[in-house]
């Protein structure tokens, strides 16, 4: 066991599902902050355990080939872009590496080959959202920026690389409002404070922002102030709050108050429009959102003739991308909210051959198809959380049994896990085809298409 304050020297093998990079010593694994694989440099321990220790590195004896300088004054500080010391096409090989070790390990699926990953041609000011939370520094001087790695400890950012340009001033004015408003930022440690986090959304395609503070309690000292200062940045189109008043680090709470303008912008994927609010979930990455719903619907095979069904379908994404080229879709949500986005959507842009409901599938499905049989199921999709999907929903989706199941995935581990449960109750693996939808971050998407062999 190593401790506290050791140096060693370390050569740099792997990369964690976290970020750090992964060394070994006297049988011991090291995870490193900001390291790449193939560095070699000196580490000093931070916490030992038995098995396992944590570290930083005090000196680079020899850089990796894939190493890069991040853009980013605060990359070694932050916690957000976990591979920002890694250049692009490294980061690119590690998720390839990824989801193929996935598919293999946790899958058992030894005669599955990962399709090469979709890369971005230019990997940075790609996000449409940003969330900033607010503290003050030592001096007292109100901040906001990103949490550190591993802590709640605000790291003061002026502006990240990958956010949209033109976020930075929207930034600045929020900072000038609660150092003139005296409004309180949130402290986490004694649930008092005001402002919590600055959350805004950009939707690409129409260059509209809404900005939206996220408050402890329901109202905020002069917000004239703050929309006066907001207004004169282009494209921002509103200012709203959001309720949260646990005490959690839970972000968002489920109460939005418009206060000026509109309270959620508009986008579009392809040709299709969606009213997007800063609580629904939507794709950061509009650039790889479209390559990613353009490969799910070729792997739909949809020629106008099947029944779709959209297992967790949020605001209708994907639904309205597919149902141009199905029959009918039908969008299944636990969210109420969710759902009425969904419908919206689907009367703004014309498209009638979309039914939304709320609930799960498990008890959707079988009520609609006891009223009516002929409904069945010939593609499913869906896209779960990075939790993958609950066995009941597995199991539904077996009952239903459909021609294809389009799997759309924000982790590869969890995605193997269920790819091994369906692939048990009679589903081939057909293709699997890797999109890098957060370049700078450990994560990615991948889109699988499993067929029905019985």
């Amino acid at each position: 066991m190593f401790q506290k304050n050791q140096l060693l020297t370390l050569t740099i093998e792997d990369i964690s599902d976290t970020g750090e990079g992964i060394g070994h010593a006297d049988g011991i694994t090291v995870f490193v902050k900001n390291a790449v694989p193939g560095d070699t440099c000196e580490v000093r321990i931070l916490k030992a355990k038995k098995t396992y220790a944590f570290g930083k590195t005090e000196r680079l004896i020899r850089p990796s080939a894939g190493r890069t300088e991040p853009l980013c004054p605060v990359a070694a500080r932050c916690g957000g872009c976990q591979l920002s010391f890694m250049n692009y096409q490294e980061q690119l090989r590690l998720k390839q590496k990824k989801v193929q070790d996935c598919i293999t390990r946790i899958g058992g699926f030894t005669d599955v080959t990962v399709e090469p990953i979709i890369g971005m041609d230019d990997p940075h000011a790609y996000r449409n959202k940003g969330q900033f939370p607010a503290g003050r520094a030592a001096d007292g001087t109100p901040v906001l920026g990103f949490y550190a790695g591993r802590t709640h400890r605000i790291i003061p950012t002026e502006a990240c690389g990958m956010l949209w340009p033109g976020h930075e001033r929207i930034l600045q004015a929020v900072r000038e409002y609660l150092a003139a408003s005296g409004a309180e930022p949130y402290d986490e440690e004694t649930g008092r404070g005001l402002i919590r986090h600055v959350l805004m959304r950009k939707g690409f395609a129409t260059g509209e922002t809404v900005v939206c503070l996220v408050v402890n309690g329901t109202k905020i000292p002069v917000p004239e102030m703050l929309w006066e200062k907001l207004n004169k940045i282009p494209g921002v189109v509103g200012l709203c709050l959001n309720v949260n008043r646990e005490k959690t680090n839970v972000i968002l709470g489920d109460r939005l108050i418009p206060l000026f303008g509109k309270a959620s912008v508009t986008d579009r994927i392809g040709d299709i429009s969606f009213e997007i609010s800063p609580m629904a979930f939507y794709q950061v990455n509009p650039v790889q959102t479209k390559v990613l719903y353009e490969k799910a619907l070729a792997f739909a095979g949809l020629t106008g003739k099947e029944t779709v069904w959209d297992l967790y379908c949020g605001i209708g994404t994907i639904s309205l991308f597919l149902a141009k080229h199905a029959k009918h879709v039908y969008g299944v949500e636990i969210i109420p909210e969710a759902i009425e986005n969904a419908k919206a959507n689907a009367a703004a842009n014309g498209i009638g051959n979309a039914s939304f409901y709320v609930g799960a599938a498990e008890d959707v499905f079988p009520e609609l198809t006891g009223k009516n049989p002929d409904i069945g199921a010939d593609v499913i999709v869906v896209d779960p959380p990075r939790k993958g999907c609950d066995e009941v929903l597995l199991s539904t989706m077996l009952k239903m049994a459909p021609s294809r199941i389009v799997y759309v995935s924000c982790d590869p581990a969890t995605l193997a896990r269920d790819l091994k449960i369906l692939c048990a109750g009679g589903y081939r693996i057909e293709r699997v085809q890797p999109v890098d939808q957060f370049p700078g971050s450990v994560h990615v998407e991948t889109v699988c298409l499993l067929s029905n062999i019985h």
